[in-house]
């Protein structure tokens, strides 16, 4: 929290929090075209967003381009703003930004737990419901494997929410899935995207890389818009044992 406020306290971090709320999947290059100042400069601010989960790198190509990663605000928001002002606060999680076809969008979290216990977390259906809006994703989780994600109505019969094919397995490090959003007519009509999980070990935690990619540009953010807040769910409940009580509803992006 210390680094994520001390990033923020920054005017021209947060400018450059907006450049890539504007326009996601930035380059040094074009960051620093935005702003009066030296390139060092930026490379030093781009450094302490990093620092604090704020931003993501990602390689593509030859280019490093920079990512918004609305995590940590949506930690921020939930520890220390939501019981202050949760009406006002709660647009902070609701992130858009656009990116050359395909779109990607990128979100990281650490989480003091094993890669086993994490892995655990993202494919045990009941595990994943306390968390995930209520949704139960099942699947044997092998290459070529569907998968289903339901909620449940009250009279118990499952709601489909999406469906998808398991495209890569290799536990407890990557898992990749396409995704087929079920939960609206809007969503439906987008199509197929995919979600990749990463899990990196770090100390007595593990670095949870989770992108959003193969969506059309200017996509409803209804696909992507709820994964800060499911993954502030997945720590808390890693964490302490205790679920995170937060605005949502049953749909899996919402």
């Amino acid at each position: 929290m210390d680094l994520i406020f001390k990033a923020l306290a920054d005017p021209t971090r947060r400018s450059l929090l907006d450049e890539l709320f504007r326009e996601d999947g930035q380059t040094l290059s074009a960051l620093e075209a935005r702003f009066e100042t030296s390139r060092f400069a930026v490379m030093k601010h781009l450094k302490v967003l990093e620092e604090a989960g704020l931003v993501v790198t990602r390689r593509q190509g030859r280019e490093k381009l920079h990512f918004l990663n609305p995590v940590p605000i949506r930690l921020v928001h939930d520890r220390w703003v939501s019981k202050y002002a949760q009406p006002w606060a709660a647009g902070l999680s609701d992130l858009k930004s656009r990116l050359e076809s395909p779109m990607q969008k990128v979100f990281e979290i650490y989480i003091r737990t094993t890669p086993e216990r994490l892995w655990e977390a993202i494919t045990d259906p009941d595990i994943r419901a306390r968390y995930n809006f209520g949704a139960r994703v099942t699947s044997d989780y092998r290459p070529g494997s569907r998968y289903e994600m339901n909620a449940t109505a009250p009279d118990g019969t499952p709601v489909p929410l999406g469906e998808g094919e398991i495209i890569e397995i290799d536990p407890p490090r990557k898992l990749v899935q396409s995704m087929v959003a079920l939960w609206s007519d809007e969503v439906k009509s987008e199509g197929t995207s995919r979600v990749t999980w990463e899990i990196e070990p770090v100390g007595d935690s593990c670095r949870l890389l989770v992108t959003h990619d193969h969506l059309r540009e200017g996509a409803n953010d209804e696909l992507y818009g709820g994964w800060p807040m499911i993954l502030s769910g997945l720590k808390t409940w890693l964490e302490t044992g205790q679920l995170l009580t937060t605005p949502g509803s049953l749909r899996y992006g919402s």
